[in-house]
């Protein structure tokens, strides 16, 4: 009996991983992806393994730092003004999810997911050179004051509901964890058992060699639409021809959503714009990875020092801004006075953000084609175990998770 055809669309690393575990699990299995993999937003994320990253933006706060938000020429939040008339419908949801009571549902829909994130990268790596990028570390949330820790307090509060207590350091012992920062840093919180990546687009690129070193096979195509019969999913239309399959997985992240309009699907997906600026041979690094004011995510990869962050919503047609990395580079100059490098890299790419926060993880109706895709800020934490929970979906197998607030027939 021929082995069951699945054509996974995405090779970021949700994509990489669902083909690696349909893979393990005996499918035969083609990887396609309009650019090279890991080329896309798994290229420039802060590399960290945010199992920590259970509380959503839409806490009962925001209303009323959204003036601030909006206005503050210093906020890590902004928007493309010109992109608002298209923006509204997805905001306006966005924003009614800034409940008490949202805000702890997404906790504890995201907390099975995150929860053993550093576990679920090990296991997709684990006996392979790949396993190289994975690396052990605590992670550091770091505040000017300890006022500033405590303006954090309803997050903070959530986390520890659900086992994450950190450890407060303030004064001196700050700069005893971390000799890096300078003295305008003077609380850290600090979680340990956590993990990060040492090079993400590194990494997804040599997950994907693995897999196809392992018999699968990587197509370089853009697609164009699904042929159906009956209801069910038979083939992929690409640039580059027809492909036939048994299953389709959708893993393509920001661009999943005109995908999803093929398949009569109005998925309220934006584009979180992010940012990231490479400080080469840096040096002095950190001992691990930092979460500056919740905002800037910091990580030392090799010899370069990697700060990643800030929010902008203006959707994918816009060029990069120059006030984000501005932020950037501002923040790193006061945080880090005593930092020398040899160059930057400035990077922009774009997070797939839902209006609740939540991925769609899941098959649409009874159709074949399955999603992995809305991942907003968590897509490099969160993809391996996605992959996974996708390849146990299609192989039949039980999960221990439940997946239903994932599942895509939300937004049928």
């Amino acid at each position: 009996m021929a082995q069951p055809k699945i054509i996974v669309i995405g090779a970021g690393i949700c994509g990489v991983s669902t083909a690696i575990w349909l893979q393990r699990y005996g499918y035969q299995v083609i990887l396609m992806d309009r650019g090279e993999p890991g080329m896309g937003a798994s290229y420039g994320n802060a590399g960290l393994i945010a199992q920590w990253a259970v509380v959503p933006m839409t806490t009962p706060a925001l209303w009323g730092n959204l003036p601030s938000l909006l206005f503050n020429p210093k906020s890590t939040f902004s928007l493309k003004w010109g992109y608002m008339p298209r923006l509204v419908p997805w905001l306006a949801k966005f924003l009614s999810q800034a409940t008490d009571a949202k805000a702890r549902q997404t906790v504890s829909h995201l907390m099975p997911l995150l929860s053993d994130a550093v576990d679920q990268h090990k296991a997709l790596s684990s006996g392979t050179p790949v396993a190289q990028w994975v690396v052990d570390s605590k992670i550091s949330y770091v505040y000017r004051s300890q006022a500033g820790f405590e303006q954090d307090a309803y997050s903070w509060a959530l986390r520890r509901e659900v086992g994450l207590v950190p450890t407060i350091l303030t004064g001196a012992q700050v700069a005893e964890e971390e000799p890096i920062l300078g003295p305008t840093m003077q609380c850290m919180a600090v979680l340990e058992g956590q993990g990060h990546i040492l090079n993400p687009g590194q990494y997804v690129k040599e997950l994907c060699a693995y897999f196809v070193h392992g018999g699968g096979t990587f197509i370089q195509a853009e697609v164009q639409d699904f042929k159906k019969s009956n209801g069910k999913i038979t083939a992929i239309h690409t640039d580059q021809g027809e492909f036939e399959c048994d299953n389709a997985v959708v893993t393509s992240g920001i661009w999943s959503k005109p995908l999803m309009k093929r398949l009569g699907l109005s998925v309220p997906l934006e584009a979180e714009r992010g940012y990231h600026v490479v400080y080469k041979n840096a040096s002095i690094l950190p001992k691990n990875p930092m979460l500056a004011a919740g905002k800037f995510g910091i990580t030392p990869m090799g010899g370069n020092l990697r700060c990643a962050g800030t929010v902008e919503l203006g959707g994918i047609e816009y060029g990069p801004s120059k006030r984000p990395i501005a932020l950037i580079k501002s923040f790193v100059k006061d945080a880090f006075p005593e930092l020398h490098y040899d160059g930057t890299e400035e990077w922009m790419g774009f997070r797939p953000s839902t209006t609740d926060s939540l991925p769609l993880i899941g098959q649409i109706a009874q159709s074949g084609i399955y999603t992995a895709f809305g991942h907003q800020h968590i897509g490099l934490t969160s993809g391996p175990k996605s992959g996974r929970m996708i390849a146990d979906m299609i192989d039949g197998r039980v999960s221990n998770s439940d997946t239903s607030a994932f599942d895509p027939a939300r937004f049928m």
